[in-house]
């Protein structure tokens, strides 16, 4: 599903220039759960954006589907990070004036789906993540935990065949994040491709095999080496 060869990305920062990703090079199999851990400033955030299509690599080639990125029209990169990337984010990035059950219904209204079938997709994606009680209820009335199920329900409703979850647990305690990691858990066993981006060992043992970023630089992470 996902390969990048040898991807550069460069940022001039003042008279800086900071390499975000230097010849990074990783492949994520369709029905795969992969974690990328590294610490701040190691890249994280650069390769998922990457890999969602939300920024391009200076160098390099990134295959998603097969087809190298550079293929696809801007409208064709927009419809795939709509219908075939599901994104969570550690903010949430929820829109504090829309109630969860609207702000699962974004994406939708963006596809320009029926209402009919928009409300199906709301109910079933907040029925996944267990808050069709709070579908009313507005970002600000949601615990954190809560808010970042309805970010998922946002990312599932779509029917994504890919999902990319950066720091999805960064700002919850441990027993919250416990909880959102078995919702990973289960939508992988639904068949989901997961990449899930951390700084936590914890959350990034959890996955079936674990990337590690440093200075831009990706390697493979033997299972016995995450502690």
């Amino acid at each position: 599903m996902i390969r990048l060869y040898d991807i550069c990305k460069t940022y001039q920062i003042g008279n800086e220039a900071v390499h975000a990703l230097d010849h990074a090079s990783l492949h994520v199999s369709p029905g795969e759960f992969v974690s990328i851990i590294g610490p701040s400033g190691s890249g994280k955030s650069t390769l998922m954006n990457i890999i969602g299509c939300l920024d391009i690599a200076d160098s390099g080639e990134y295959r998603l589907d097969g087809i190298p990125i550079e293929a696809y029209s801007e409208n064709e990169l927009a419809a795939i990070r709509n219908r075939k990337i599901g994104f969570v984010f550690q903010s949430f990035n929820l829109i504090s004036k829309l109630t969860a059950e609207e702000n699962v219904e974004l994406p939708l209204i963006y596809q320009k789906m029926r209402k009919q079938e928009r409300r199906q997709r709301v109910m079933e994606a907040l029925n996944r993540v267990e808050l069709t009680k709070r579908a009313q209820h507005y970002p600000t009335e949601l615990s954190g935990g809560q808010q970042q199920r309805v970010a998922i329900a946002r990312a599932i409703a779509t029917n994504p065949s890919l999902i990319l979850a950066d720091e999805p647990t960064g700002n919850l305690d441990s027993k919250t994040s416990i909880e959102i990691m078995d919702i990973f858990h289960e939508l992988h066993s639904q068949g989901n491709t997961i990449v899930l981006i951390t700084h936590d060992n914890n959350v990034a043992r959890q996955a079936e095999r674990s990337l590690h970023i440093f200075d831009g630089r990706v390697t493979e992470v033997q299972s016995a080496s995450i502690v």
